[in-house]
């Protein structure tokens, strides 16, 4: 049996959890998400908690279970976010309507259009914040802006999450006779 997936989830006050079958419905002050669980698992609730009994013994997404409805519980009553940081020489970002514009060293500017579920906001024009209340989304968000200009190993410019550590390379020396 999985540690992990043996754990109940609590559920706090404000949040409603509606079980349909397979599918799994949280509502909360952050929005609403729903999951549909596979069929080899099995979500009971009992008061303000929640526990996943596997229908089969010895089910291999036990553990993958309870953390997804954990997650679910989490995101709509805290939310998740992710912090991105530009760094280059003119490198910025703006958020334009529902579109987030990045000057990131190419003759163009890059324009990524924000899912309507996510937050996007910039501080100081080098920081951006991705958040939400779904932490798959928020974390794929945070991904496909990283993509458009990964760090480079020489001098550590581009796009990097704000917590990584970037270990730069040496450059050629000079010519060794």
């Amino acid at each position: 049996m999985s540690r992990i997936g043996k754990a109940p989830i609590t559920v706090p006050q404000g949040v409603n959890v509606t079980i349909n079958g397979s599918k799994v419905i949280v509502k909360g002050p952050k929005g609403e998400l729903s999951r549909e669980l596979h069929l080899s698992m099995e979500l009971k609730k009992e008061n303000d908690t929640l526990v996943v009994v596997p229908r089969e013994p010895l089910g291999n997404i036990y553990g993958l279970t309870r953390t997804l409805v954990n997650n679910m519980v989490e995101g709509v009553s805290q939310g998740f976010s992710k912090s991105l940081t530009l760094k280059g020489v003119g490198y910025r970002a703006a958020v334009q309507g529902t579109q987030l514009n990045l000057t990131i060293g190419y003759s163009h500017p890059v324009l990524y259009d924000i899912p309507k579920s996510i937050d996007v906001s910039v501080d100081k024009q080098t920081t951006v914040l991705v958040s939400g209340a779904d932490k798959e989304l928020v974390g794929q968000v945070a991904a496909n802006i990283r993509a458009f200009r990964k760090p480079e190993p020489y001098h550590g410019k581009g796009i990097r999450y704000t917590d990584e550590v970037i270990i730069t390379k040496a450059g050629k020396s000079g010519a060794k006779k």
